[in-house]
Parts: structure tokens; C-alpha cells; sequence
């Protein structure tokens, strides 16, 4: 079945359903095949990593560690990971040699923030989805730019399908399974920083500012290029082929 109808008809099956049974599905539908969660440990991201542990501690966690990213977010990912019995946690960094050719001095971000993100996100992300039939992410609608309408399945750009399965839950939702579930807390979202990335690329936000104001402050940027492509990243893909 082509993956965009694949997607059509699981949207259809679910459009009544709860974020617990989207995932339990996703991670059992043999039409998708071999399924990953995509994390970044962020200020969100605790809630669909605890779902998927209630299903099956074993589901294979994809952490993209940028070699960038603020000292709390990997201390709270090595401690959630704990606290979840997770036991198939995958931390990914980019390539010695891109790292080496590209951005030695770690300054690219500086002259070009897509390409920063395409070295240290985008490709190794493709590379550790390599064999996988589908990936689970955290997005949700209310954190609003290009996520607004998102669904709870979808085809990405390398022909996988995608899952959502908080897509349609509000931030109050999120609160309140956090605080049910006594969940912890990244300890940079009591800091001002209500979504979390590289901290190069992450400030905090007003009290008055949509959730991810924070990220890339001042540009027009407001996505890394793996779930949307940047020009960098669709460069790349297209020397690839």
C-alpha cells in the first residue's frame, strides 16, 4: 500500500482515538513495520516516553545528542531513562568527519544555522532511522508555525511514516498527565525555557510568547529541518540520490 493511503486510513481508524491507543497501534502495526521514538529530552518529551514504556520498555529511543545541548538536558535524559526502565535507548551524534570538515571550531551555527542543523541533527537522524518502517514523535498542534495542522500519521521525506500521537492534545493535557503521572520535570522549563534544543539556538521565552518563541530568537527559522526540511537538509537528501 502506498504510504501516504497507509496514512489516509490510519488517520481515518483514529480519528477518535486517544494518544495511548495511537501509539499501542503504531508500535504493533505490521503494515508500518519496525518502529522508533524520536525524543529530545526536552520539556515535553517525558510524557510519550512514559506511554511507550507502559507498552514495551524495549521500543527502541532515538536521542540526537547535537553535542550542543545544555548539561541539564543530558543529565535529565540519562535520569528519565532510569526512572522509565527504558532499555533500548539509542544516543546519536553527528559524524567524525562532517563534524571535522564542516564545523571543527563548533562556530557554523554562527554563519549558517540550517547547515549547523542538517551536520548535527538531520543527517544523523536518517542515518539511525535506517531500516526503521516508522518513528514516533512528540509535536503537538498548540505549539503552533508549521505544526498547527498536524496529523496523527503522515509520510515523511525518506518514505516512513510518521506518528503523532499528541498531536491533538492540549498544553493543559500535557500538564495534567505530567503532574498525574508525577513525571519529572526538565529542570530548564522553570528556568523560562518552555521548549528546549541546542543551547546555542535556545532562549528563553516571554510569559506572552507562543511555546517555541525561544527557539532560533530573531530569525524567521522556527524548525531544525527533520520534520520540516530546511533548504540545507533538502540539498543534502537530493545529492544523496
Amino acid at each position: 500500500m502506498p504510504l501516504k493511503e497507509l496514512a489516509e486510513r490510519r488517520n481515518l481508524l483514529h480519528r477518535k482515538s486517544d494518544p495511548q491507543t495511537v501509539l499501542r497501534h503504531a508500535m504493533s502495526d505490521m503494515e508500518i513495520g519496525q518502529i522508533a521514538l524520536v525524543s529530545s529530552f526536552g520539556a515535553e518529551s517525558v510524557v510519550l516516553l512514559h506511554m511507550a514504556a507502559q507498552i514495551d520498555t524495549a521500543i527502541p529511543v532515538v536521542f540526537l545528542d547535537t553535542e550542543m545541548l545544555f548539561d541539564e538536558t543530558l543529565t535529565y535524559q540519562k535520569e528519565v531513562c532510569d526512572q522509565l526502565g527504558l532499555s533500548d535507548v539509542r544516543v546519536i551524534t553527528p559524524a567524525r568527519e562532517d563534524v571535522f570538515t564542516h564545523d571543527v571550531d563548533g562556530l557554523l551555527h554562527q554563519a549558517d544555522v540550517d547547515a549547523c542543523c542538517d551536520l548535527r541533527k538531520t543527517r544523523p537522524l536518517e542515518q539511525a532511522l535506517s531500516g526503521f518502517g516508522g518513528w514516533i514523535t512528540g509535536r503537538k498542534r498548540y505549539q503552533g508555525g508549521q505544526r498547527v495542522d498536524l496529523p496523527l500519521f503522515e509520510k515523511d521525506e525518506s518514505r516512513r511514516i510518521k506518528i503523532n500521537p499528541l498531536a491533538r492534545w492540549s498544553a493543559e493535557e500535557v500538564s495534567s498527565y505530567m503532574n498525574a503521572h508525577k513525571l519529572p520535570r526538565h529542570p530548564l522549563v522553570t528556568q523560562g525555557y518552555p521548549s528546549i534544543g541546542c543551547w546555542p539556538c535556545t532562549h528563553r521565552a516571554g510569559d506572552f510568547e507562543e511555546h517555541r518563541a525561544g527557539r532560533w530568537k530573531g530569525m524567521e527559522k522556527t524548525e531544525c529541518g527533520i520534520h520540516f526540511p530546511s533548504s540545507k537538509s533538502v540539498q543534502h537528501a537530493t545529492a544523496a540520490e
